[in-house]
């Protein structure tokens, strides 16, 4: 269900959001009795904490240390259901980034099970931008439900059908290469990766927009599931592999919000999308693969796969010379080792891309950590009968060096490569537990500022 902002002309209470250091001053503009009715409660503006006040049923809601506007994202889990208002707001924070978290707050994953109880209902902050909020509600919510969909209803055949889904309301095109004629189009990576599944591998390409507006393109890895191959995984490690197409997810959720805005951009979206599954035609540990760039990739390890099918996706990707190239993936655990499942490592050689995002998602608190293209590992990816290895010459740096074999695959102007989760192990406040958008609200804001704002 699409989230909205409550009518602003209907009665709604008031819920102010008090920081720690602004207890006092919110306190002594309530009235002794509310006053004295909070203070009785124990209300210390801790975050999380909430009172509803005497007489009309208002309340506060507490935010701590108030340092982001999701700090009040629990807010339509937490408070009675009905509509509320936001009364006073910490001074530093930016109203559409909470009209953002308090839509994000209200997500419930319900294609399974209903909803456990209705959200409370918002009405729009004051100061904030309705149709930007809710275009990235949006765009958050496709990605998350993409996420969250189990393999069994979101193998290769589904991803595409959602990817169509979203394309046709918005007028963009969507074309597919699928089974063999990924070998007559020269795509032999993704290929050789999905093959063993009974669904067929495919490369999914949307376009939008007029091709006289600057090139853009999107490409997320769509591993619909990952069994890790020949090299299959542990029960624990394959639980969670229903994510491993976290990237397509979120490319797809920044796309639809490109798209919403109308960006005066020429976007092209590229995911490859397969399952590594085991059969008898599994591609196999000491194979050398053929790629779509014309280097051969020696396999140490079949569950190092998304950097191969994303070879062939990026080698496409630049034959139409975008002025800039995106991809986002589930790609290691050496990233996750490194920064953990809330910060989404970025690796870029363009400095102002990486000042620009690293300031986009400071403003609108969607981490993003820069991470080193260090020349020094490179020697490390290269194999010893073939051009390159899938997992290098050893365990350390391994998310680096999956970053630089993706290098190896990119001839464009500016390229920004993000190893993300995409998945919350526990809930936050604006982020319940599962599927998740990381780095794509940043990226978002990022685009509108190179690209001329949003014209929607």
């Amino acid at each position: 269900m699409s989230f909205t902002f409550a009518d602003a002309a209907k009665s709604a209470r008031t819920v102010h959001f008090t920081a720690r250091a602004d207890l006092d001053s919110v306190l002594s503009g309530l009235g002794e009795t509310a006053a004295a009715h909070a203070r009785a409660s124990g209300f210390s503006g801790r975050a999380g904490e909430w009172v509803i006040l005497p007489g009309e049923g208002d309340a506060l809601f507490g935010v701590g240390e108030a340092l982001t506007p999701f700090d009040a994202g629990n807010a339509p889990s937490s408070l009675p259901e009905g509509i509320w208002r936001a009364g006073g707001l910490p001074q530093s924070w930016d109203p559409t980034v909470l009209a953002t978290a308090l839509g994000l707050g209200s997500y419930q994953f319900t294609r399974y099970r209903a909803a456990q109880r209705a959200p409370a209902q918002f009405q729009l902050p004051a100061g904030a931008d309705e149709a930007d909020a809710l275009r990235i509600i949006a765009g958050v919510t496709v990605c998350r439900d993409l996420i969250n969909t189990p393999a069994a209803d979101m193998l290769p055949t589904q991803l595409e059908e959602a990817v169509r889904a979203i394309a046709k309301p918005r007028g963009a095109n969507v074309t597919s290469i699928a089974g063999d004629d990924l070998l007559k189009q020269n795509y032999p990576m993704i290929h050789a990766v999905g093959r063993a599944s009974t669904d067929a591998p495919r490369l999914i390409e949307l376009t939008w927009g007029d091709t006289s507006h600057p090139r853009i393109a999107l490409v997320g890895k769509g591993v619909c599931f990952d069994s890790g191959g020949l090299n299959i995984k542990g029960g624990a490690g394959m639980l969670l592999m229903k994510k491993d197409m976290g990237g397509a997810a979120n490319v797809l959720g920044l796309a639809s919000m490109i798209m919403d805005a109308g960006l005066p951009v020429h976007l092209h979206v590229l995911i490859p999308a397969v399952e590594n599954a085991i059969s008898g035609n599994a591609f196999r540990p000491g194979d050398i693969l053929s790629s779509r760039k014309g280097l051969t990739v020696e396999i140490g390890n079949t569950d190092a796969e998304g950097r191969l099918v994303l070879g062939d996706a990026l080698a496409r990707a630049c034959e139409d010379k975008p002025e800039l190239i995106i991809d986002m993936a589930t790609l290691t655990g050496a990233a996750r080792i490194a920064l953990g499942p809330e910060l989404a490592p970025a690796y870029t050689d363009d400095e102002s891309i990486a000042a620009d995002l690293a300031e986009a998602a400071r403003r609108v608190d969607d981490p993003v950590w820069r991470m080193p293209l260090w020349d020094g590992y490179d020697s490390q990816i290269e194999g010893e009968i073939s051009d390159l290895s899938n997992t290098g010459s050893g365990p350390m740096a391994g998310s680096i060096t999956a970053a630089l074999f993706l290098r190896r695959f990119v001839d464009t102007k500016a390229w920004v490569h993000l190893d993300i989760y995409g998945w919350n192990p526990k809930a936050r406040p604006g982020r319940p537990l599962g599927g998740e958008m990381l780095a794509g609200r940043a990226l978002y804001e990022v685009l509108k500022a190179r690209y001329g704002g949003h014209h929607g």
